[in-house]
C-alpha cells in the first residue's frame, strides 16, 4: 500500500471520527478539524488516485457525508442517546427566573450568603438571587431591595457595618 493511500485512509477515517466526536464535545473546533481532515483527504485522493480517481473520491465523500447527515437527522433523535441530548418539548414556555421579582421592591430581608456582589438573600422565607448595589455585604446582614431590573434584584445593607465608622 502506498504512503499516499495510507494518508488518504487516515485522513478520511480521522475526519469522519472528528466530525462525529463534535456531537459529544461541542464547541466547533473538533468539527472544523474533522472537516479540514476530509478536505485534506480530497486533496490526497487526487495524488493517490489521479485526476479521475480524485474526482470520484471527492464525489464519494460528498455523497456519503450527505447520506450520513440525512440518516443522523432522521434517526439519531429517536435513540436513547439522542433523547438524552435533546429537549422533550420546545422552549417557548421556559422561564429564566421568577416573574414576580418586582414585588420584592422595597422589601427587607437577610443576606444568606456573602454578597460579593452577587449571592443569595432571603425575603419572607423565600431565597432569591441578588446583587449588592455598592460594597460587599456579609452573610446574616439585613438588606433592602433597592431596585429590580428585569430579573436582577439589587439590594443594599440597611444597617451600617460595625466598622463603617472607622472607614469615614
Amino acid at each position: 500500500m502506498s504512503a499516499s493511500l495510507q494518508l488518504y485512509i487516515i485522513l478520511l477515517v480521522g475526519g469522519l471520527f472528528l466530525v462525529g466526536a463534535e456531537i459529544f464535545l461541542p464547541g466547533g473546533v473538533i468539527g472544523v478539524m474533522g472537516a479540514l481532515a476530509l478536505l485534506a483527504a480530497v486533496g490526497v485522493g487526487f495524488v493517490a488516485f489521479g485526476t479521475q480517481g480524485g474526482l470520484l473520491s471527492t464525489l464519494a465523500i460528498v455523497v456519503l457525508a450527505g447520506i450520513c447527515i440525512v440518516i443522523w437527522v432522521k434517526y439519531f433523535p429517536k435513540t436513547h442517546m439522542g433523547k438524552s441530548l435533546t429537549l422533550e418539548q420546545d422552549g417557548s414556555t421556559f422561564k429564566s427566573g421568577p416573574a414576580d421579582v418586582k414585588s420584592l421592591l422595597g422589601k427587607d430581608g437577610v443576606a444568606v450568603s456573602i454578597l460579593r456582589p452577587s449571592g443569595i438573600a432571603k425575603f419572607d422565607g423565600r431565597r432569591v438571587d441578588v446583587i449588592a448595589d455598592g460594597s460587599w455585604i456579609e452573610s446574616g446582614r439585613p438588606i433592602r431591595v433597592t431596585g429590580v431590573e428585569g430579573f436582577r434584584v439589587m439590594v443594599r445593607e440597611t444597617a451600617p457595618a460595625p466598622d463603617a465608622k472607622d472607614n469615614k
